[in-house]
């Protein structure tokens, strides 16, 4: 049975179940903790047959900003590994759902906010919206299934330069790129989403769902490969020169001087 908790909102209503993030204090960050919270309520969500369409949003002017910098200081190689995986399986049941997920993007999505991002189905963004891939910003690769989810929409040469530079997207410029569905503004953000979703909700939910299989069978066949590599790549991150000071200066608010040590 699910029941609300400080970190994510929950309303059902009419086959819809909306997910709110609700850690506006600290951006929404992704911390573990989170991590498991929305990995459990995905668990519930797929047993539960009186939902069809799950909405995902956040609380406050920020979708997500990703991966919560203050517990990844003392990060070492087999706790990051761990930490990572523990998001490899929260992106793995959304993927495996077979229910329609809807981003409704209020704001910046940085990160693995990107990442829970681009794992739903559909995303409709907010024009206050923007994508940050911000891991190279603190020399860490991009998690959550980012680097793959950004080549296979974007192809590898874009990929690349957005991840490797930071560069934020617009939502109109992600709108551009096909990295969302559709762009509105601010106050008709969620009245979209749930008109979205009551119109999937009322559609024929088994073949949307194996629709769904399909789809991301076609998109997503090498994907625990990718996390795989992913996983070990960020472990190794966490226990570079680099990283210790791109947390450094985020903290600190200065420009980080890499070594590439």
């Amino acid at each position: 049975m699910m029941t609300n908790n400080t970190d994510i909102e929950i309303k059902k209503k009419n086959g819809i179940c909306l997910l709110t993030l609700n850690k506006p204090e600290v951006r929404n960050a992704l911390g573990v903790e989170l991590r498991i919270t929305l990995t459990e309520l995905f668990k519930e969500i797929d047993k539960d047959d009186s939902i069809k369409v799950v909405i995902l949003t956040g609380n406050g002017p920020v979708f997500s900003a990703g991966g919560d910098l203050t517990t990844l200081r003392e990060q070492r190689l087999i706790e990051g590994r761990k930490r990572i995986l523990t998001g490899h399986e929260l992106i793995r049941l959304m993927l495996k759902l077979e229910k329609p997920i809807i981003a409704a993007v209020n704001g910046p999505a940085a990160g693995a906010g990107m990442s829970l991002a681009l794992a739903c189905d559909f995303i409709i963004a907010s024009e206050r919206a923007s994508f940050i891939s911000s891991f190279s910003k603190v020399a860490l690769v991009p998690d959550l299934g980012s680097a793959f989810f950004l080549s296979q929409i974007l192809g590898p040469y874009f990929a690349k330069k957005i991840m490797m530079t930071g560069e934020p997207i617009t939502a109109q410029k992600a709108f551009e790129l096909q990295m969302v569905n559709e762009v509105v503004a601010e106050e008709q953000l969620m009245k979209t989403a749930y008109s979205f979703a009551e119109q999937l909700a009322c559609g024929p939910g088994i073949s949307n769902g194996l629709t769904k299989m399909l789809v991301n069978r076609s998109m997503y066949g090498n994907l625990d490969d990718v996390l795989e590599y992913e996983a070990f790549s960020q472990a190794m991150c966490f226990e570079t020169q680099d990283f210790i000071e791109g947390v450094d200066a985020f903290f600190n608010k200065r420009p980080a001087k890499f070594q590439g040590k």
